[in-house]
């Protein structure tokens, strides 16, 4: 945004000088580049450095505004986040011991069709092993997906939480008000106390070392300018004068 400085200056180009005469051809104004702070979050304005005048850097924390309940907030969400992680079943350990029965029992009904074989065990002992077998690998894959199911609506649970924590933790660094870049604070609408709400200005900052002339001339004075002329400005204080 373009900040407009309130001198009023005249130019006078070569041409008009060279007529013997000094009034002003043209009459304008400087112009800075301007930005508006705005706060980026609710609260309590707890310090603010952005006084009229105050020459601030780039990146230079200018004030804070309260994060009392963010903090508590983060504590909050931290704390179900631990909650939900010690819910998390660890489906590897329930497994095996699946695993470790339907080992056993594929051991048991091998060494009964073996026997079975040789005439030393029924056939009434294989079947009931391999019944046995049977309902030990059902158990199993129905608890995998029991436990499969139970870690997704976890999973989903923690994702849900760790967004709400990268929420607070932007609103914990837009609480810090940052100087977006190096400049002369032009004025300021806030004290410090104030409840502050998202998007309210806070101050307006411009940078003053080197500003812009916005010259303006009549139609017929076009065809006695050229780029790289040379003008005399004048400003509205006697004897402040000078060429470009």
């Amino acid at each position: 945004m373009k900040r407009l400085l309130t001198f009023l200056i005249i130019i006078s180009h070569a041409a008009a000088c060279n007529n013997g005469h000094d009034e002003a051809d043209a009459y304008g104004q400087f112009e800075a580049d301007e930005t508006l702070v705005s706060a980026e979050v609710n609260g309590k304005l707890l310090r603010f450095k952005a006084e009229e005048g105050t020459i601030l850097e780039a990146n230079q924390q200018a004030g804070l505004i309260d994060t009392t309940q963010l903090y508590l907030k983060r504590g909050q969400l931290q704390a179900s986040r631990e909650a939900l992680q010690a819910r998390m079943p660890n489906v590897a350990s329930q497994i095996k011991v699946y695993d470790d029965q339907l080992e056993a029992a594929q051991r048991d009904l091998k060494r009964a069709q073996n026997l079975l074989a040789d005439k030393a065990a029924t056939q009434k002992q294989v079947d009931d092993l391999q019944s046995q077998v049977a309902v030990l690998k059902s158990r199993k894959n129905a608890s995998l997906t029991n436990l499969n199911d139970q870690n997704r609506s976890l999973v989903s649970e923690m994702n849900s939480l760790e967004f709400q924590l990268r929420q607070v933790e932007d609103q914990l660094e837009k609480s810090r008000i940052v100087n977006p870049t190096k400049g002369t604070v032009l004025s300021n609408y806030v004290e410090v106390g104030e409840l502050v709400q998202m998007g309210k200005p806070l101050y307006r900052i411009a940078k003053l070392e080197q500003l812009t002339l916005r010259a303006y001339v009549s139609e017929d004075q076009l065809v006695n300018i050229k780029i790289g002329q040379e003008v005399t400005v004048r400003v509205d204080k006697p004897n402040d004068a000078f060429q470009n």
